[in-house]
């Protein structure tokens, strides 16, 4: 049986944009591996009428509904109360889940001054799997009532996280036979209307396995979802349909089944004992942020310079006077004397190198905002992408550093570095 979820978020401080609805997004990812269709998100106040009026909507076109939000102990949490009456369920006190808070104010929070709202928490749904939470004090919980599963989550983003990865995945998968596999095909140098446009009559033509493209920020991914009586089966069916869109986007993939261009990287540099350092002006220190965000990084990361101004350039980098005077600081040869630079400061094996035009206006030169140089150092060669990336600040500084590691990325696998 194909399944289709809808996700109500529940809390007032949504409505009113004081926190982002990550929950939601971050289900969404977790539904579509498991090839759960999502159709809709819902976002209600904290108002039992709204809520109410939500529910019936959701159970009308939905065979799941996930909540986050409003299982705390307030006043205002009031989700439990609501889905319980909606679904015809009474709320019972489940004594080891108040032991579980108590000891969690003892024992986490070390006070004993536990108020008794907090058992309010421990009120839940005749019949329901509660969902331990091993990371606050809010349980959550699945029941089904006629033919509809219900599972409530709490707000606060880590919580959410680790129930739903924990408890809410493993009582999804009970509900199929079947064995739902996903696999992720990280793209990244063409666009996601382009790859569809590659990729549109296979993915039309095909039911079991399903291919889908998903915009990334600055990149593309392709899921594949197959399902089948186990997964090696479904392993298996997969496989003919990766190598066919390795076939049709070619190295502009950049890794299956794998976290970020940045990891890909780290991994690449790991394997052959590589070492890398950076040089950047328009990003400010974002490419090394990323590298040095993976755990162990130190292993592959030499260090960067964070050249903002002409005068770091030259006093810092080195980078001579008569190329900054001759070809101003956003160019070709000041990218790569930048590059070749900081390798040989940084004693590392290659190097990567951005300067660019970030905005909000043109530069000195009349370069005009999005106008980036991205250069490689690496073996005695130079490479270097001359990049035109647009208005958006934030997009320039991602899309810059992306372009810098799949240099790398290009390097280290024999790839040609392609100038873009």
């Amino acid at each position: 049986m194909s399944y289709t979820a809808e996700i109500l978020g529940v809390g007032t401080e949504l409505l009113l944009g004081n926190i982002a609805n990550t929950d939601a997004q971050m289900i969404s990812e977790g539904l579509s591996a498991l090839g759960i269709n999502v159709y809709f998100h819902t976002v209600v106040g904290d108002n039992p009428p709204r809520l109410k009026s939500a529910v019936d909507i959701a159970r009308s076109r939905a065979d799941i509904i996930i909540t986050t939000g409003g299982l705390g102990p307030t006043c205002d949490d009031l989700t439990k109360q609501v889905l319980a009456e909606a679904f015809g369920k009474k709320l019972i006190f489940h004594e080891p889940t108040a032991e579980r808070i108590r000891s969690y104010f003892k024992n986490s929070i070390r006070t004993n001054n536990m108020t008794e709202n907090n058992l309010q928490q421990a009120m839940l749904p005749e019949g329901c799997e509660i969902f331990e939470n091993a990371w606050g004090t809010a349980p959550g919980c699945a029941f089904e009532s006629g033919g509809k599963h219900v599972l409530m989550l709490p707000g606060p983003p880590m919580e959410c996280r680790s129930m739903f990865i924990n408890c809410a995945i493993p009582y999804l998968r009970r509900l199929s036979s079947e064995a739902i596999v996903s696999r992720a095909i990280r793209i990244f140098g063409i666009g996601e209307s382009a790859v569809e446009d590659k990729l549109r009559d296979m993915m039309v033509s095909m039911s079991n396995p399903t291919l889908a493209p998903y915009a990334k920020e600055g990149e593309v991914m392709l899921r594949v979802t197959a399902k089948a009586d186990n997964e090696e089966l479904a392993v298996a069916m997969m496989e003919p349909v990766i190598a066919r869109v390795r076939d049709i986007i070619g190295d502009r993939i950049y890794g299956i089944d794998v976290d970020t261009l940045e990891n890909t990287v780290f991994d690449l540099l790991k394997e052959q004992q590589m070492t890398v350092a950076t040089a950047e002006s328009c990003t400010g220190g974002l490419l090394a942020k990323r590298l040095t965000d993976i755990p162990g990084s130190s292993a592959v990361f030499k260090g960067s310079v964070v050249a903002y101004a002409s005068e770091i350039k030259n006093q810092v980098l080195g980078v001579p006077k008569t190329i900054l005077e001759e070809h101003g600081a956003v160019s070709r040869p000041v990218a790569i004397a930048m590059a070749a630079s900081v390798r040989r400061m940084m004693g590392a094996d290659l190097a990567v190198a951005i300067t660019g035009v970030a905005g909000p206006a043109k530069d000195e030169r009349d370069n005009p905002v999005g106008t980036v140089f991205v250069a490689l150092s690496a073996g005695g060669r130079h490479w270097c992408r001359a990049l035109h990336l647009g208005a958006d600040r934030s997009r320039i500084r991602i899309m810059s550093a992306n372009h810098a590691l799949d240099m790398i990325r290009r390097y280290l696998t024999g790839v040609e570095i392609l100038p873009e």
